[in-house]
């Protein structure tokens, strides 16, 4: 039995060094926000059924940007379409595929984020994507959905480097299980708040008597403000934030959102709770400058509407107005937790024109969280 030794041991290296390499998450250091409980990973991925894929892009000094899909499930989506809405909290941003949620209520695709200017690229793979699925050979109409940021301060996005196989090898390697936080997919390039941005997720199971319904989420995050982490103004006490000293842009940028839940809500129910989520934007201390592309995609997994049906009239169980309450708190709770935590995760990078973006300073920041009895 000797021989197996050797491999033990170096399988035990590799884990112990994968830990090592794994940035801890707000709640390690004992940073709880918001009073529900999470789901199991405390990720979008707690929602049943959903998947996320993200392909990486940071080559040479200056191409710093990505793809991150999300698929709420894995069957036809065209042909199983959720319910969905988008709330757009300000619309300084290249959302591609909002009239036709807007209108019907249904998403039909995928939902891919990347950058401003790869959106058209990201929008043809994703029709592609749909028209290769057995079942669609006589598709004539896609509405692709690509949400965005600008990662230009960080990345030389006008050499549009992110290409049609590099969103279908996201949408390939989209799995369940953890998601991989900060510099990944289409937060390579993102800063938020000053510090280096990019993907976060986090997710809440609401207790059976309200319903066991989970609310997961996953930002792209982009944009300014006065940092804020559970009510502390972190940012204040770093002293950096938007406007210090002078009028600037550094408010300016973009947030992404993109909540799921198993809840069985219409897309009326929906876009209330991305209204929602965009409060847990605010929580965090983003302003929603002029400059700035917040948006929220919000969909359901309850129930699939078929593309086409024998039936006239579709017959629905949805969640009474009286009992959407607890996930508006679970989305504002989500998305307040999932920007902090992409925060925490993302690392110092150094990209377009030699410019360098700090990670944020978590020993800094737990000492001022210490300083405010929240840690």
């Amino acid at each position: 039995m000797t021989h197996y030794v050797l491999p033990i041991l170096l399988l035990a290296t590799f884990a112990q060094i994968t830990l090592a390499q794994t940035p801890k998450r707000p709640r390690d250091y004992g940073i709880k926000i918001g009073v529900l409980p999470t789901g199991t990973l405390n990720a979008i991925t707690d929602v049943p059924g959903v998947k996320v894929g993200q392909v990486t892009l940071k080559q040479g000094d200056n191409i710093r940007t990505g793809v991150t899909a999300i698929l709420p499930h894995d069957g036809n989506l065209f042909q199983q379409k959720c319910p969905a809405a988008i709330y757009i909290g300000n619309g300084f941003g290249k959302l591609a595929g909002y009239s036709q949620v807007e209108e019907l209520g249904t998403l039909e695709t995928p939902v891919v984020l990347t950058n401003t200017l790869s959106v058209p690229t990201a929008a043809d793979a994703l029709i592609d994507y749909t028209l290769r699925q057995p079942g669609n050979e006589q598709v004539r109409s896609v509405n692709p959905v690509v949400g965005e940021t600008n990662d230009g301060g960080l990345n030389d996005i006008r050499g549009r480097h992110v290409t049609r196989q590099h969103v279908l090898d996201a949408l390939q390697k989209a799995t369940t299980g953890p998601v991989e936080e900060g510099n990944i997919g289409a937060g390579t390039g993102t800063v938020c708040f000053g510090f280096k941005g990019g993907i976060g997720t986090a997710s809440r199971k609401l207790p059976a008597p309200l319903g066991g319904y989970t609310v997961g989420v996953l930002v792209q995050t982009n944009f300014g403000g006065v940092l804020q982490i559970d009510g502390v103004p972190v940012g204040e006490e770093l002293g950096r934030y938007s406007f210090k000293e002078t009028l600037d842009r550094s408010g300016d940028g973009s947030c992404m959102m993109v909540v799921l839940t198993d809840a069985p809500l219409d897309a009326r129910n929906l876009k209330r709770l991305a209204r929602r989520a965009f409060m847990g934007m605010a929580k965090t201390g983003g302003i929603a400058a002029n400059g700035s592309g917040d948006y929220v995609i919000a969909i359901s997994t309850a129930y699939r509407i078929p593309h086409e049906s024998k039936a006239t009239v579709d017959a629905l169980k949805l969640l009474r107005n009286d009992n959407v309450s607890p996930l508006f708190m679970a989305a504002i709770e989500a998305t307040e937790e999932a920007i902090i935590n992409s925060l925490f995760a993302a690392q110092t990078l150094k990209g377009e024109q030699g410019r360098v973006v700090e990670a944020l300073p978590v020993e800094k920041v737990l000492e001022i969280m210490k300083q405010y009895d929240k840690k």
